[in-house]
């Protein structure tokens, strides 16, 4: 058994066994396919929504997964290397910057969280939704907070973070100004002004900085 990892057992305490309720009460149900969905990205100003599912095996306790804004990004790499070697499947969604437009943000999530679904090699009998409905026709549950509670959509949180951390330091090497590689599209204060400075790439998302702008500056002269 690799380190981290246990199998469940009611009777013995284990503070990552508090992350699988949920899962317990599917496993008791007969349900053992047990798919988390997460996404990142949601609130960036640049690049893809990026999502994913995981199906970890029955009765696996990873002791130290959790949400991933939680984690550092060393814990975070660990943690991912480990999730890709022990989970039943893994899929992964990704919806641009162009169909994030299109759509919206909230629809690009969910599409991206079904994406990855479909992406699964193994067809889930049951789905732990962070937050969200997916269109797509299995048994789900939305639980919010659910990367904080739940194990198996925690797992996912680490794929799709990760995932996304990777695809942004090669964005950075695009447009190294913008500093992506460090605030991963973010609306932080470099960001901001490096947009002002430059104006926005193809990979921003321009209504996004229109709203976060004009709030900002709004801010700005609130304070004056």
């Amino acid at each position: 058994m690799l380190e981290g990892i246990i199998l469940y057992n009611e009777n013995e305490g284990s503070g990552g066994k508090a992350m699988l309720m949920y899962e317990k009460n599917l496993w008791d149900q007969g349900c053992t396919l047990v798919a988390g969905i997460d996404e990142v990205g949601r609130g960036c100003l640049f690049g893809d929504v990026v999502a994913a599912a995981v199906i970890m095996p029955y009765g696996l306790v990873l002791e130290d997964v959790n949400d991933s804004k939680k984690l550092s990004e060393k814990k975070r790499e660990l943690l991912f290397e480990l999730i890709m070697q022990e989970a039943v499947a893994v899929g992964i969604g990704i919806v641009d910057v162009d169909t994030i437009e299109a759509i919206n943000i909230k629809q690009a999530a969910r599409l991206a969280m079904k994406q990855a679904v479909h992406k699964l090699e193994i067809l889930p009998e049951y789905l732990l939704v962070d937050a969200e409905k997916i269109d797509i026709e299995l048994p789900q549950m939305s639980i919010i907070h659910g990367d904080a509670v739940s194990q198996s959509i925690a797992a996912a949180s680490i794929i799709a973070k990760v995932t996304r951390d990777r695809m942004c330091i090669e964005w950075d090497e695009l447009y190294p100004e913008y500093g992506i590689g460090v605030h991963k599209g973010y609306a932080t204060k470099r960001h901001r002004d490096m947009l002002q400075r430059h104006g926005p790439t193809p990979l921003h998302r321009k209504l996004f900085i229109r709203n976060v702008m004009a709030g900002c500056e709004q801010m700005e002269l609130e304070l004056l």
